[in-house]
């Protein structure tokens, strides 16, 4: 691996993952100067960008986050013709089932929510849903919410396509280089410590996933995220058979089929919170997941699982992302929080978070500030919960 070319940049952002490569583009596009991306892994998407089930969906239970959604499914769709990289973005639907009256009521005010944003998000009876997945067992199913425009891609080729991206912009991407420590200098630009040694920004991006309360800590400043660990399969793959994502919030189970065949998705199993070694699979999940697929489609019991693995959730305490300048540090920039859903907002994250290391203000940034969090004696409304699919 090779370290910076240089030690003095207008920007340079932790994190080498489809969140810190689609900010590097907006802001190389934006003629911001000097840029450097810093990553610890060895390899490109190492991180979340690389473990997710690809999913990308406009249902939501804020306006703010189906606002980003929105705007992330439009630029998903023009991708190919913008980076000239096919991420094979299939707009399938998704469908959250509800499976207890509860989830009816939280499903059916986010139905409400989505559609006053426009969309045209569909409330499916369980006879409806039946027909909308054949083979699918309603036993227990009292509706569903339904969006037919949310669907899936493949996480690696955005990732490849953006790197290239950037590169061609003159920006320089760092793989094998941690971070150790970010230090405000005497002219209040930001030093940064690492594997590469030392380099000097005026602006520091945390984009590092699972790993941004981390970076965080580094720089000196408390970030209230938490990485959650999370797990997922892949199985053989089978002739088409399924369109939308199927998403059961109580339990967090989903599944969807890629175009290759493979049912790919997970549920939700308790983890410990924080970073561990490795990032493998348990027994516990793929019996858990196994047992919850079956209860809804009796069809695939022959079906074997070919590789599990897991990653990490970046959790905030609302549940919304936290983007923007940190208040206790000037010149560092957090794009962090996401939860499960990093992938799915980044091109709208990339433009917000480009636009905060620039210096520009934005309404957008306003529900998503890091300083919502200055005063620890004030409640934390939970707002965004389905981090899932």
């Amino acid at each position: 691996m090779t370290g910076p070319r240089q030690t003095d940049y207008r920007v340079a952002i932790v994190g080498g993952g489809v969140i810190g490569l689609y900010t590097a583009y907006r802001l190389a596009r934006a003629g911001a100067g000097r840029i450097v991306v810093l990553d610890r892994g060895s390899y490109l998407s190492n991180g979340a960008s690389g473990r997710n089930g690809g999913g990308v969906r406009q249902q939501w239970e804020t306006p703010e986050t189906i606002r980003l959604a929105r705007e992330a499914v439009e630029a998903y769709r023009r991708f190919g013709s913008e980076f000239g990289v096919n991420p094979w973005f299939r707009q399938s639907g998704y469908l959250f089932l509800a499976d207890s009256p509860a989830e009816v009521e939280r499903l059916q005010a986010v139905h409400r929510t989505v559609t006053q944003e426009g969309l045209p998000s569909q409330w499916l009876t369980p006879e409806r849903v039946a027909r909308l997945v054949p083979g699918l067992s309603t036993t227990g199913i009292l509706g569903a919410s339904y969006l037919e425009s949310d669907g899936t891609l493949y996480p690696f080729p955005v990732v490849w396509g953006l790197f290239e991206a950037v590169q061609n912009l003159g920006v320089e991407v760092c793989l094998g280089t941690e971070v150790y420590r970010i230090a405000a200098r005497d002219d209040r630009r930001l030093s940064v410590d690492g594997a590469h040694g030392r380099l000097d920004a005026d602006i520091v991006v945390n984009a590092a996933g699972g790993w941004s309360s981390e970076v965080a800590r580094r720089a000196g400043v408390d970030l209230p995220t938490r990485p959650v660990r999370h797990e997922i399969c892949a199985t053989e793959p089978l002739k088409p058979f399924l369109d939308p994502m199927v998403v059961r919030a109580s339990d967090g189970l989903y599944f969807s089929q890629t175009m290759r065949g493979e049912l790919v998705g997970g549920i939700s199993v308790p983890h410990p919170e924080g970073l561990g070694p490795g990032m493998t699979t348990s027994a516990g999940f793929l019996v858990r997941y196994a047992r919850a697929v079956l209860g809804l489609y009796p069809a695939l019991r022959d079906l074997r699982v070919l590789r599990a693995w897991s990653g990490y959730y970046d959790e905030s305490p609302d549940g919304l992302p936290i983007l923007g300048a940190d208040p206790s540090l000037p010149g560092l920039v957090h794009a962090a929080g996401f939860g499960g859903h990093g992938f799915m907002l980044a091109p709208a994250i990339g433009r917000l978070v480009a636009a905060a290391a620039l210096g520009e203000r934005t309404a957008e940034l306003a529900p998503f500030a890091p300083g919502r969090f200055a005063n620890p004696s004030a409640p934390v409304r939970n707002r965004e919960k389905l981090s899932l699919g």
